[in-house]
């Protein structure tokens, strides 16, 4: 570990993310050298339970990012990225493929030819039954990736590998903007579960296509990218949630919880504030009134903020015996009176409040 973050006191942004640095700090097994599965507040204290690689990836593209802000980060980056690669068995699916592209290119570019040497990207539609069954947010990451990889210089030309990402990626999008979780004809799952499109599914392609449409000069990326947005901003709730689940046919929020803090705090922003300095659209008051929920401003009047652990708790949702009927589409909402809190928290929620709000500070 480095030289512990510094920040001006005083902002409400600055306060978001020195609160994540010391959540991060507690999430990070020094014996591993990566970031846990998730941290779980029990009746004998803090648990931390696992590994993740792929959380690992998001939250040190939140650091790197707070480190090109002129923040110092409290861990060594490289040091995580070489223990990524020693052995990358864990990369079973374009999604986290695409996911390691994007850290390499925020890296350098010997990380990028490191990385070129290793995957073959562009047998990745072949090799990867993500890839095959057109899952969106998987997708999503994979266009990512190809397309900062592009923008960094990257020797190969990914230009035409990103444009037929882009086309997959489109073809889960309905008449009114939203997207499904996958292709809809392709599979049984595909007929049963492709129209409903979580939260993710909305924000990672805005995320994806506004910087397709900023690197490649794609108008129609950005066009549709601001269909999805503007759907989901329509949708918000009256207290700045940001639902669940959503019916890419009819357009309709299906599923509202639970409430994920990081979908207040970090992935709508980070999706949001992209597609801005892509369009010139303004977002920022969807965004307020979602970050004024993790304050307290929610359906419990609960601040999901936890300053002496450092982090947000994950989220607000009803009891577990309540059930779900196929994706949200036959469910009945739960009583107000029987939300409640889930006392975890997972490293990338941490990462991507960095990753959305490190040059805000």
């Amino acid at each position: 570990m480095e030289n512990t973050i510094t920040l001006q006191p005083g902002s409400a942004t600055s306060e978001l993310l020195a609160l994540a640095i010391r959540g991060l700090e507690r999430m990070y097994d020094p014996q591993k050298g990566l970031f846990c599965h998730r941290l779980r507040k029990t009746s004998d204290g803090l648990v931390r339970e696992g590994i993740s690689q792929r959380y690992t990836i998001m939250t040190l593209l939140g650091l790197l990012r707070a480190q090109a802000a002129g923040l110092a980060s409290p861990f060594d980056v490289e040091e995580a990225i070489d223990l990524l690669f020693e052995d990358t068995s864990w990369i079973d699916n374009i999604g986290d493929l695409g996911l390691l592209l994007w850290l390499c290119a925020a890296t350098s570019g010997q990380r990028l030819r490191q990385f070129h040497t290793m995957f073959d990207v562009s047998g990745s539609f072949v090799r990867y039954s993500d890839a095959r069954r057109h899952l969106t947010m998987e997708l999503s990451w994979f266009l990512t990736g190809l397309v900062a990889a592009s923008k960094a210089g990257h020797t190969a030309d990914l230009e035409p590998l990103a444009n037929q990402t882009y086309q997959l990626v489109l073809r889960n999008q309905g008449r009114h903007g939203l997207f499904g979780h996958m292709a809809r004809w392709h599979s049984l799952a595909g007929v049963v579960r492709g129209r409903v499109g979580s939260f993710a599914d909305q924000v990672y392609p805005i995320f994806a296509m506004a910087h397709f449409s900023q690197v490649f000069g794609n108008g129609e990326a950005r066009d549709r990218a601001l269909r999805c947005a503007n759907a989901i901003c329509g949708s918000q709730g009256p207290l700045g949630q940001w639902w669940w689940h959503y019916d890419s046919v009819t357009g309709r929020v299906v599923e509202h919880y639970p409430v994920y803090s990081v979908h207040q705090h970090g992935m709508a922003p980070m999706a949001l504030l992209a597609l801005e300095e892509t369009s010139g659209a303004d977002f920022q008051k969807h965004i307020q009134s979602g970050l004024r929920w993790i304050t307290g401003a929610n359906e419990l009047h609960k601040d999901m903020q936890d300053q002496d652990v450092g982090v947000a708790w994950r989220c607000i949702q009803p009891p577990k015996s309540i059930s779900t009927k196929i994706h949200g589409l036959m469910r009945k909402e739960p009583l107000q009176d029987s939300l409640q809190v889930l006392y975890e928290c997972r490293p990338y929620e941490l990462g991507w409040l960095l990753y959305a709000f490190a040059d805000q500070k």
